[in-house]
């Protein structure tokens, strides 16, 4: 354990002492946002991202351990376990090592080398191998070994069963294959073709004729040459210099360049490289250019994921939600200012400009009955007409009326409209109107209503069904309950799949939590928590901060002091001049002022018992109960009328929305109903490697149309100030 703290400290740049309390906090099964959040001065104030990093690498060591004394105890019971392997094992750095190591030992299926030790060609192939100085000439030393009961017919059959031993031991050792592997890295190229002679016009034309070298290629293209090759389009392997290859393996297999056996030994190796380690190679770097294009792009969906769930929620208004369609029309659902449902409708706005005349009537009709004051439009099929009927009915509702719209992610919405849940939520509605709730709830609060959904159905990635399913819901779940728990959750209001995302609760609590609160009414303080069924104290201690119980005559209940940490803010309270009637209203304001004036953070957290980190979070929690950090962000673009394409000319200024983020580039919405793209030359004035460092989902940014091809529906955009 300890060699394992040493090389996670060394790894994340922190102290073996907070590595080693993060460890043990995760081994007493403690959550992630619990550690990141209250238990600061244990780790050095570490994030919740560097934590979830730290548990990986974790659980990666742990299982090198444990593969490495497997090794260790197979190559024992064989009686091959020396010394010198046994440090070489302890020493392997990666698990690859470690099963390069056993190769030679491990139980192999039919090989033709077996076959030759069958034939007892084994001691010919050790003595050729040797390359000693009185080594005889192979032809003649071979004539010894001719059995024909043993299918050895003559001299040359014997000398072909020691060079397939020889190969093997060669494809076997660990020294040439680590060596290889690394040259490969360095100078291999990637390489693809088309898979057949005269091509259609695919989206993979860019990889008819492509190569890259193997430690340049990005991994965009290789999850889209990888999925050609799939689909039988494309033809992808590794070129490596031959010579430069071969040289590597003769280094370590041919011993005297003066013995009798050296050119035989050679055309054995030579044999290896091709017929054995060649081919395996081959598919190690291309499983671990997968493995690292996998890797990067399940870190750019959750990157991704997170800015659109921590969105800035458009409170408190009513709110339409529109779910576009051509054949069953485009549903529309009104929800109130806490998402309850009002009305349902279903108009065709597609299908002729009388029929549009008719959902605009009808809609304004809603609107005016309603005062609705937002209109939430899906980005799905229709989109666009529904979009243009919108901003016409906008129009017709007059100046008295302050309406605008947002053109909303609906991913997803297909998928949670016809799940069970929302059969269990509105179980007096069908799958379509379901669709249109969802929609306008998204608009209202993210977060609430995307965590309904599978995240890998949310669609701000690529290539994500591509990727390893476990490790991407791994990564993404993980997403979501960073965010539902940095947000917090009123115990009171919050859905069940809303409750089964903080720290410390599973889905069998949440729905427990639902119950306690329909069948006893709403709770009126945190400890009340005890009395749901399931949830003890473990769970209490790491969920009770994340819940918030704006009804209870305790403000802490509404705020992320943590109740272990209440008799510290009382104590800060006291030492400051402030009451709870303070914190309810607002006035706490000055409350670092007066930490000042008490001698500093230090010494105040001396006295409340506690330290400066969990201080400093209890005073940014007085100064404002019941806080939403996402209010800090910008609000999303509300529009009241819409461009075409058609509109569009280069050099136009426009406000855009950036909706996904990838390897290369951003697309942006732009009000036009097809995402513009900006290339990740065109994000910054600098260089940079990576759109992300600049953009994030969400963001809102300004943008300039570089071209536009209506043909394809593509538009170009910059980022960049055109020069005047």
């Amino acid at each position: 354990m300890l060699s394992i703290v040493k090389t996670l400290a060394a790894e994340l740049g922190r102290s073996e002492e907070h590595v080693g309390n993060v460890v043990k906090l995760l081994d007493e099964g403690n959550t992630v946002p619990f550690i990141a959040r209250y238990r600061k001065e244990m780790h050095g104030t570490m994030d919740d991202q560097t934590i979830r990093t730290l548990a990986d690498r974790l659980g990666y060591l742990r299982n090198l351990e444990t593969r490495k004394e497997e090794v260790k105890n197979s190559i024992e019971a064989q009686g091959k376990l020396t010394p010198e392997l046994s440090e070489a094992i302890e020493n392997a750095a990666t698990l690859a090592e470690v099963e390069d190591l056993y190769r030679p030992y491990k139980q192999k299926r039919r090989t033709r080398a077996t076959v030759a030790k069958e034939k007892g060609l084994e001691p010919l192939a050790q003595l050729l191998y040797a390359q000693e100085r009185d080594c005889p000439v192979p032809e003649e030393e071979a004539q010894k070994y001719i059995d024909p009961e043993k299918k050895v017919e003559t001299a040359a059959d014997a000398l072909a069963g020691a060079s397939d031993i020889i190969a093997e031991w060669i494809s076997d050792d660990a020294a040439i294959r680590k060596h290889l592997r690394a040259l490969f890295v360095q100078c291999a190229d990637v390489v693809s073709v088309a898979a057949k002679k005269d091509p259609e016009d695919t989206v993979y034309r860019n990889y008819y004729n492509f190569s890259a070298p193997v430690c340049k290629v990005q991994g965009h293209q290789v999850l889209a040459f990888n999925r050609g090759e799939r689909e039988e389009v494309l033809k992808v392997g590794i070129s490596m210099n031959r010579e430069a290859a071969l040289n590597v393996v003769c280094r370590y297999a041919v011993k005297s360049p003066a013995c009798r056996s050296t050119a035989f030994v050679r055309a054995a190796a030579e044999d290896a490289y091709d017929r054995l380690i060649f081919p395996s190679v081959e598919r190690e770097i291309r499983t671990m250019l997968t493995d690292s294009a996998s890797e990067g792009a399940i870190g750019q969906f959750a990157l991704n994921l997170r800015p659109l769930l921590m969105q800035r929620p458009v409170k408190g208004f009513v709110t339409m939600g529109l779910d576009p369609g051509y054949r069953m029309g485009c549903k529309v659902a009104v929800v109130d200012g806490t998402g309850k449902v009002l009305d349902t409708a279903v108009v065709y706005p597609t299908y002729g400009e009388r029929q549009k005349q008719e959902c605009i009537v009808k809609l304004a009709a809603l609107i005016k009955k309603h005062a609705v004051r937002h209109i939430a439009i899906g980005n799905g099929t229709a989109s666009r007409e529904t979009e243009q009927m919108t901003v016409e009915l906008i129009a017709s509702l007059g100046h008295g009326m302050d309406v605008s719209y947002a053109i909303v992610n609906e991913a997803g919405a297909s998928v949670y409209s016809a799940s069970p849940l929302a059969a269990k939520e509105f179980p007096e509605y069908d799958v379509n109107l379901r669709s249109a709730v969802s929609i306008a709830r998204r608009l209202q609060d993210p977060l609430a209503e995307l965590v309904k959904i599978d995240p890998k159905s949310i669609g701000v990635g690529q290539y994500q069904h591509d990727m390893p399913e476990k490790r991407l819901s791994e990564a993404l779940d993980a997403v979501v309950e960073d965010c539902v728990n940095a947000v917090g959750v009123d115990v009171n209001t919050a859905s069940a799949p809303l409750l089964s995302r903080v720290a410390g609760l599973n889905a069998g609590v949440a729905a427990g939590i639902v119950k306690y609160r329909e069948e006893n009414g709403m709770f009126t303080a945190r400890r009340q928590l005890l009395k749901v069924p399931k949830l003890g104290e473990k769970a209490f201690e790491q969920c009770a901060g994340f819940l918030r119980v704006p009804e209870s005559k305790n403000v802490l209940d509404n705020t992320a002091v943590h109740p272990e940490s209440y008799a510290a803010a009382e104590k800060l309270l006291a030492l400051c001049g402030y009451t709870e009637e303070d914190v309810r209203t607002g006035k706490l304001a000055g409350i670092r002022d007066r930490i000042k004036e008490e001698g500093g953070a230090a010494k105040v957290a001396e006295k409340c018992g506690v330290g400066v980190p969990t201080l400093n979070d209890v005073a940014g929690e007085l100064m404002k109960p019941g806080r939403d950090p996402r209010d800090e962000l910008p609000a999303p673009v509300l529009r009241t009328d819409v461009l075409s394409i058609k509109d569009l000319k280069p050099g136009m200024e426009l406000k855009g929305t950036v909706r996904n983020v990838i390897d290369f580039g951003a697309f942006v919405d732009i009000g036009v109903h097809q995402d513009g793209l900006v290339h990740i030359s065109r994000i910054a004035d600098r260089y940079i490697r990576h759109p992300s460092e600049v953009v994030s989902v969400g963001d809102v940014v300004t943008v300039w149309v570089l071209e536009v091809d209506e043909k394809k529906n593509r538009i170009s955009l910059t980022m960049k100030k055109p020069k005047a």
